[in-house]
């Protein structure tokens, strides 16, 4: 085990997650007198809003993922650790950190913003996963890709026409902007990049399925925008299932029950689930050391109005993993959320800080937009609603700013001009390993948990790392022929 220097001269800041709200908050302290440890399960600073784009084609992971090292190079007073957080003593002010089974890391703190975001919630049914990936991570949108191409691929060779049917048959569980951008874009993909391009099949004849156990499509947005977007979607073919809950999910397809509650089958191949999501299991952690400090439904932590926990002013809880009302699980609250925690942290350095009064955190909300097609979005900021190309250029313009680096952004723009103006799209490359490797490294993962080997989750960058170290990654890697059982 190695420990951090506890003797550090200077107050020392650790920031648990690299999403929005942690990149934010150790990007905002870079000209203080601090020491900043930055604590990831992954490499990279994901853009999580456009992950929906890597699964289908048009932009690369590169591009929405830059490596979270490079981003902070030039920032000399942070330090990015990679590790899983197997723990955060609040008495001790530690946090202890664990690389697979390479490495455990105990870095002392003065102050702590956990900003460890959250994961693809399947309601108490994971085994859904199996057979349905979530659209959290850049393995989810690689898998995902894999299972949406290689579904035309199928489709292509099947001899039987029940068979090739369920193949051409898509569905993502969950209308909300995730559920819908991704619906409109297999439709797009299907109707334009892949058109004329097999001999047995119409790709555009695959059938795009969007359900949800609510009644509205986008019911953040409200009705209004949520029925445009509804409407625009039909308008494309796809199908919009609503007050339809999924109630098993498996290989052959998906079984749903409607609201007279009745249920049914849908037999396709490919499913996807981007509905609920569930706070990192660091919120309850947190609240158990605090007394007073609870968590809500989806494992968020009710924090005070400064977004501290009960008796520790100097921990902050941001982004997803804070449960403050009227702020959503966006970046922007995140990186608000971000942003005056550090100016708290700075304000106690020039001794300018009292804790029991601090100004409660204020949120602005700038507003919510989803694309719907090329050419088409809805959007709502404050009072106005808007929908249409306007939207769309705005979503784009919105995106491209939030974007970290100047060359992602000129790479992306020049990607979406490929596939928006034109048909193609650049990011069409498939492997086995795309599809196979989440469940195979589940399978290495049980493995090693029957031996007693720590390991940690398996959609993250030390379970990569522990595979190329012992160089067992392709033991129990499921092959095609056992797909029912594995991957569907």
């Amino acid at each position: 085990m190695s420990t951090a220097d506890a003797a550090t001269k200077r107050h020392h800041v650790v920031i648990i997650g690299s999403g929005f709200g942690g990149l934010a908050a150790a990007r905002s302290l870079k000209k203080a007198d601090v020491d900043i440890t930055l604590i990831s399960k992954t490499t990279s600073h994901l853009f999580q809003p456009l992950l929906y784009q890597c699964a289908t084609g048009i932009l690369s992971e590169g591009e929405i993922a830059p490596p979270t090292r490079l981003i902070l190079r030039k920032q000399k007073n942070v330090r990015v650790i990679l590790g899983d957080v197997e723990a955060i003593d609040m008495d001790a002010k530690t946090v202890t950190s664990r690389l697979s089974n390479i490495a455990t890391t105990v870095t002392p703190y003065d102050s702590l913003v956990v900003a460890a975001g959250a994961q693809q919630s399947y309601f108490g049914n994971d085994q859904f996963a199996t057979y349905a990936p979530g659209m959290k991570t850049i393995d989810d949108a690689l898998e995902l890709r894999g299972r949406i191409l290689g579904a035309f691929e199928a489709a292509e060779v099947a001899t039987d026409h029940a068979e090739r049917e369920r193949r051409l048959t898509f569905v993502v569980v969950g209308a909300g902007p995730t559920g819908v951008e991704l619906a409109g874009q297999i439709a797009e993909l299907a109707d334009r990049t892949l058109a004329g391009a097999f001999r047995t099949i119409e790709p555009n004849d695959c059938r795009v399925i969007l359900l949800d156990a609510a009644p509205a499509v986008l019911p953040p947005m409200g009705e209004k925008l949520g029925l445009k977007a509804q409407q625009r979607l039909e308008k494309m073919g796809v199908e919009i299932q609503l007050n339809a809950m999924v109630t098993n999910v498996d290989y052959k397809g998906i079984t749903v029950k409607d609201k007279d509650g009745s249920e049914r089958r849908i037999e396709c191949a490919c499913k996807v689930w981007s509905a609920g999501v569930q706070a990192s299991p660091l919120g309850k952690m947190i609240a158990e050391q605090s007394h007073g400090t609870e968590v809500d439904r989806a494992g968020r932590v009710v924090v005070e109005p400064d977004l501290t926990v009960k008796g520790h002013p100097y921990v902050f809880v941001v982004g997803d993993l804070m449960a403050v009302k009227g702020v959503p699980g966006m970046a922007q609250g995140a990186i608000q959320g971000a942003n005056y925690a550090t100016k708290q942290i700075k304000n106690h350095l020039k001794g300018h800080d009292d804790p029991a009064n601090r100004e409660p955190f204020k949120y602005w909300d700038k507003g919510s937009m989803a694309t719907i097609s090329r050419f088409d979005a809805v959007a709502q900021v404050g009072k106005f609603e808007f929908s249409g190309f306007i939207a769309w250029v705005a979503w784009l313009v919105l995106h491209l700013y939030y974007l970290v680096g100047y060359k992602n952004r000129l790479t992306t723009v020049v990607a979406w001009g490929i596939t928006f103006i034109g048909r193609a799209r650049g990011q069409m490359a498939i492997t086995s390993q795309m599809v196979y490797a989440r469940l195979a490294l589940e399978k290495l993962q049980n493995q090693q948990r029957q031996a007693g080997v720590p390991v940690g989750p398996p959609n993250d960058a030390s379970a990569a790392v522990a595979a190329s170290a012992d160089g067992r990654a392709a033991e129990g890697m499921p092959t095609p022929e056992r797909e029912q059982q594995a991957a569907g």
